[in-house]
């Protein structure tokens, strides 16, 4: 079994629920519409003897429940247009009903229309609000790699899925340290709060143990510890304390042409050598941060891999390969990669960004993370761009 598969109870419930109610909210949009459409359809058939009226009247306030004020004015002026085609059609203007059931709908229109557009207005104010705490709190949790460590060079981006929001359960780090450049991308089981959590003590645990921790291993078996911690100390939460754990990711890159990796549970990253890209995967599989338990043997010590002068090395969470079209493909990242031909790592991300955005017409389902490292040809300049081996420099 690989363990950087989808686990069934990780998404489901929550991408069901989101599905719903995206759902509910399509019906609660059409509905006013729909109730203009049968009151024009009552009035232009024999049945006109009954008074729809009142029933349009009310029709602004039902759009303002679930649309803004455009939607609620277009509401507003279509229970206006069937009472005017109603009322020239039965030649009823003079009748004191309609004189009355009209002033009732403007008074109620520009009411709803007026309330829509504050109410609007107070949730974009909080909205940017939110939209602040969450950005402080990533520049401390999810800061950007540098873009230059050793040899290396460096970039990354980070998609939350949750509309408005800038962090969740994704988690990266690269940093220089004396026994070379060592990295990690991670993704917690679960969002909110407590996903945040388990991110910051295992990125805490990892940014500390880095510098002083020679052997790779050790350092993701703190990563471990913190994660068991963090589990244990949430005893109000059951069903957090037996359910969360972490995929992750951790590697070294030193002088010699090679990457150190240890993979626990995590989509196993590309290298873009000479315009091939391929896959990075583990010869022992073993589980994620917090599900030590299953386990049967001693932690297997790092795997290397060849990573030459000119290359570049992926590493991201599962939201990047799991993120599906209309049609319900899966992002072809080895493919993007290899046809993606930037010079510079920012460039080379930003591009694959705009490509799994198009790929998923803006809707992702996860967030989604993605750190690029660019081992440098012996002797080039670090201020001039550098194009891979075997790609293009973009124009």
């Amino acid at each position: 079994m690989r363990w950087h598969i989808r686990w069934p109870f990780r998404t489901s419930g929550e991408s069901g629920a989101g599905a719903q109610d995206r759902v509910r909210l399509r019906l609660g949009q059409c509905l006013p519409f729909a109730v203009l459409l049968i009151g024009l359809g009552i009035e232009l058939s024999p049945m006109h003897i009954m008074y729809t009226g009142p029933l349009l009247t009310a029709m602004p306030a039902v759009a303002a429940l679930t649309m803004g004020p455009v939607g609620t004015l277009s509401a507003a002026v279509g229970a206006l247009t069937v009472n005017v085609i109603s009322a020239t059609l039965h030649h009823s203007w003079a009748e004191e009903q309609v004189t009355g059931n009209l002033l009732g709908l403007i008074v109620v229109s520009v009411a709803c229309v007026t309330i829509s557009d504050l109410m609007r207005r107070r949730r974009q104010h909080e909205l940017d609000q939110i939209r602040r705490v969450a950005e402080a709190a990533q520049d401390v949790l999810l800061r950007p790699v540098s873009p230059r460590l050793g040899p290396l060079r460096a970039a990354s981006i980070y998609l939350a899925a949750e509309s408005g929001a800038q962090i969740g359960g994704d988690l990266y780090e690269a940093l220089q340290t004396r026994y070379g450049v060592r990295m990690i991308v991670g993704d917690v089981r679960g969002k909110g709060l407590p996903a945040v959590r388990a991110a910051a003590a295992v990125l805490g645990a990892f940014r500390e143990t880095v510098h002083y921790e020679r052997d790779l291993a050790e350092v993701v078996q703190h990563c471990a510890a913190a994660m068991r911690r963090e589990r244990a100390a949430a005893d109000h939460d059951e069903e957090y304390r037996m359910e969360c754990f972490v995929s992750a990711l951790v590697g070294q890159v030193t002088d010699d042409s090679v990457v150190e990796l240890v993979n626990r549970g995590h989509p196993a990253p590309l290298v873009l050598h000479e315009g091939r890209v391929r896959a990075l995967r583990p010869e022992a599989a073993m589980p994620p941060l917090g599900l030590e338990d299953l386990m049967t043997g001693p932690s297997p010590a790092a795997e290397s891999y060849a990573f030459a002068p000119g290359d570049r090395l992926l590493l991201y969470t599962d939201g990047v390969v799991e993120a599906r079209n209309g049609c319900g493909d899966f992002f072809p990242l080895p493919e993007a990669m290899a046809a993606v031909h930037a010079a510079t790592p920012q460039q080379f991300l930003e591009e694959l960004h705009r490509r799994l955005i198009h790929h998923t017409a803006d809707s992702l389902m996860d967030d989604v993370a993605m750190v690029l490292i660019d081992r440098l040809p012996e002797g080039a300049d670090e201020r001039s761009p550098v194009a891979p081996r075997g790609g293009q420099r973009s124009r």
